[in-house]
């Protein structure tokens, strides 16, 4: 059950509608997915735009509707960042965005993606995921 993979989410336009500065109403069904994949082990990175003031009040926003994360904007709790000796990007396993490509395809979908672990690939101007795609049938020996 303990996956112990960790996903970095965003705030604005992913977790709730995009306001920014302000805070947005809730997207559907953000938060429950957020505490299921909490439960079934995943580790949940905040990992925003936002910082100072805003960035706190996101914390808290989360923290008010179920959701303590085990890092804000790092790759672990606990870790200092040093522009010196470190990189900025986050280790995580998965990005979850509502710029990626192909947009925001909605939180039930996204937990579908990360629990039926659905790969994608470009075709021609399309975003397709290898799950849903036809598999074309081998020719061998046997079949």
């Amino acid at each position: 059950m303990l996956h112990n993979k960790k996903i970095a989410v965003d705030f604005d336009g992913t977790i709730v509608d995009d306001a920014y500065p302000a805070i947005g109403k809730p997207k559907i069904f953000a938060f429950e997915t957020l505490k299921k994949l909490q439960s079934e082990g995943y580790r949940l990175i905040l990992w925003t735009y936002r910082h100072g003031k805003t960035l706190d009040e996101a914390v808290e926003f989360c923290k008010k509707n179920g959701i303590e994360f085990y890092a804000v904007n790092s790759s672990f709790e606990g870790e200092v960042f040093d522009s010196e000796t470190q990189s900025r990007k986050l280790d995580a396993d998965w990005f979850i965005d509502d710029r990626n490509l192909g947009g925001f395809p909605g939180w039930g979908e996204i937990y579908n993606i990360i629990q039926e672990r659905i790969e994608f690939r470009v075709e021609g101007k399309e975003v397709l995921a290898y799950s849903k795609l036809k598999k074309e049938k081998k020719k061998g020996l046997f079949w």
